[in-house]
């Protein structure tokens, strides 16, 4: 099986071409190839297969071999792969996901692609869909403790699960130590995508991410722009902002005509290579 390793601000990926390619037990081979000491290394799995409902079909696995809904860093590697591969030639391009179909604006330079603007579609913020055990609508004082502190959430959903609570210092913040009592506690029903993040000002955030089936990793862009949401509803930000991540920074503009939340960011092939089954 041919596949190739790709990230996007250091959110990485095994991609494989599952038209041309018959890819089985998908689970277990995320598990495989995520494995950084015994596989590939990489966060998880993502399969670019067909879709008689957009131009392409976007699978993605955790590291866990979780199915998850959608993910933003990936699906602008999925431009990326489809594209200099020669499997289109448009730069407008249509991927379906378990979020619905995301529309990809591909920046093309000297034959390549390297930056991509999705549009995340608009940000969910009833509670039973996002979901989340609140009465609220959206929900903005969410409290969960776990361990000795006690959070304060709000949670937006951009076809996956988020819960976003503001930090005095990202840098210094144990992520692994209250992320993975968070990601599973009770009030959210499909577990959640954790997002830590610091105010710098109302154009500018820092974030870190505990993803759902995966840990801290360097980016999440469904993240980054539920968190875009979340801080614009609470009066922290502008509609657009900049999130600085510990992969590097994305563009998130949540647009007031038709309430999408547009994410711009690179996407980058790191190497290819061959799986001997």
């Amino acid at each position: 099986m041919k596949f190739t390793k790709m990230h996007g601000l250091g959110n990485d990926y095994v991609y494989m071409d599952a038209i041309h390619q018959n890819i089985e037990n998908e689970s277990s081979l995320a598990q495989f190839v995520s494995n950084r000491h015994f596989g590939i290394g990489s966060d998880g799995l993502i399969l670019i297969c067909k879709s008689k409902r957009a131009d392409f079909k976007m699978r993605m696995f955790n590291a866990d071999g979780t199915e998850a809904e959608m993910c933003g860093n990936g699906i602008r590697c999925v431009g990326k792969f489809v594209y200099d591969k020669g499997l289109t030639n448009k730069t407008t391009i249509t991927i379906e996901t378990l979020a619905g179909i995301k529309v990809l604006n591909l920046n093309v330079k000297e034959g390549k692609v390297e930056t991509v603007k999705v549009d995340m579609g608009e940000p969910i913020l009833n509670p039973k869909k996002i979901p989340v055990i609140s009465n609220e609508e959206p929900v903005q004082k969410l409290k969960v403790k776990a361990l000795d502190k006690e959070f304060i959430f709000s949670c937006v959903s951009m076809g996956n699960p988020h819960a976003i609570t503001v930090v005095k210092d990202t840098k210094e913040f144990e992520v692994e130590k209250y992320g993975k009592v968070l990601e599973v506690a009770s009030v959210f029903p499909n577990k959640t995508n954790v997002e830590f993040v610091e105010i710098i000002d109302e154009e500018h955030i820092k974030m870190r991410v505990w993803e759902r089936g995966a840990g801290e990793t360097l980016a999440c862009g469904t993240g980054a722009c539920a968190t875009a949401a979340a801080c614009n509803i609470k009066g922290l930000t502008k509609r657009h902002v900049y999130i600085e991540l510990l992969g590097g920074t994305l563009e998130i503009d949540w647009n007031e005509e038709d309430n999408h939340v547009y994410m711009t960011g690179p996407a980058v092939t790191v190497f290819e290579g061959e799986i001997k089954v």
